[in-house]
């Protein structure tokens, strides 16, 4: 073979790769919707429309109330406070609970999803809604840090804290095939995303109880951003060292509750000793037969826990 036949079936070769990485990622896409206002006339809820996009939302429980604020983690949106906002609206209190940008029916803005981004989010949308006074946050996850940091940048604004299972630590950079430009997204695209929705059964002690969990999960999958969201959020919020906000909570005083699954594989129950060290003051309780959402498992166990260390 020549030296110009074997550049060609070379080209040829290549050019045929880069086509089935091209038809993979393709194929692999879910998200074939935009977010309007159409679409979200049947999502519930409400919308408030902020500098950095629309962010959905639910606020209920009497207006004279305190005002309980949940904050979710990574990627399941507010749903995943269903039977904490149910508990906590029968025990007199108002709940608000929402979005964050990217998930859910909120906006999906083309920014860097960092400690910023979410500390404006939730600054605007208590600024943007009739909500007196100082507010109780509650952080599940990556709602943990989300939560801690608000109340050190704006400790006027915060009662109490309560987190679930948070994340903490120095920071970590992405491994480099998440870093580096279009290789991240298509590993995002092809290989993380897809298998998000089954993944997120590790979540729970006995998934078996929550059958429809995955396909719940779905749905915000098909609004276009989702996956550019995630992405961005591995790169710029879980690479920022939250500990030194952890301290500043447990140097304020403030009163807090730490709750954790006792069979939490996402965010080990041996992280929880790190935490408690930070903030001496935290009431601390694990949770029998619970994974990474032990409010969810144990609803029974943990609703209670709750409500009395707001009403104490």
């Amino acid at each position: 073979m020549g030296r110009r036949a074997f550049i060609k079936v070379l080209s040829g070769f290549f050019a045929a790769i880069i086509l089935i990485l091209i038809a993979t990622y393709i194929y692999r896409d879910p998200e074939t919707v935009r977010l309007t206002d159409v679409v979200r006339q049947n999502a519930g809820g409400s919308f408030l429309k902020l500098p950095d996009g629309v962010v959905h939302y639910e606020l209920a429980g009497a207006e004279d109330a305190r005002t309980v604020v949940l904050v979710h983690g990574f990627s399941v949106p507010y749903y995943i406070w269903d039977p904490t906002g149910a508990a906590l609206l029968q025990a007199g209190f108002r709940v608000l609970r929402y979005d964050l940008y990217g998930r859910g029916y909120s906006d999906r803005p083309d920014v860097a999803y960092d400690a910023d981004l979410f500390d404006r989010q939730l600054l605007l949308l208590l600024s943007g809604l009739p909500i007196p006074g100082p507010v109780d946050l509650v952080g599940l996850s990556m709602g943990g840090p989300i939560v801690i940091t608000f109340a050190g940048r704006h400790p006027e604004k915060v009662r109490t804290l309560s987190l679930l299972d948070p994340v903490y630590g120095p920071g970590h950079k992405p491994p480099f095939h998440l870093r580096a430009p279009l290789l991240g997204e298509y590993f995002m695209g092809v290989f993380i995303a897809p298998s998000l929705p089954e993944a997120q059964r590790d979540d729970f002690s006995h998934p078996e109880r929550f059958p429809s969990w995955p396909d719940q999960y779905r749905v915000q999958m098909q609004y276009r951003g989702f996956r550019r969201a995630l992405l961005s959020t591995i790169r710029n919020y879980f690479a920022r060292d939250v500990r030194e906000d952890y301290r500043r909570v447990g140097q304020s005083g403030r009163p807090v509750l730490l709750i954790w699954g006792k069979a939490d594989r996402t965010v080990p129950l041996a992280r929880s000793a790190e935490i408690r060290r930070a903030i001496p003051q935290a009431e601390f309780h694990t949770i029998e037969e619970t994974a990474h959402l032990p409010h969810y498992e144990r609803p029974e166990i943990v609703n209670p826990m709750l409500v009395r260390f707001l009403n104490q």
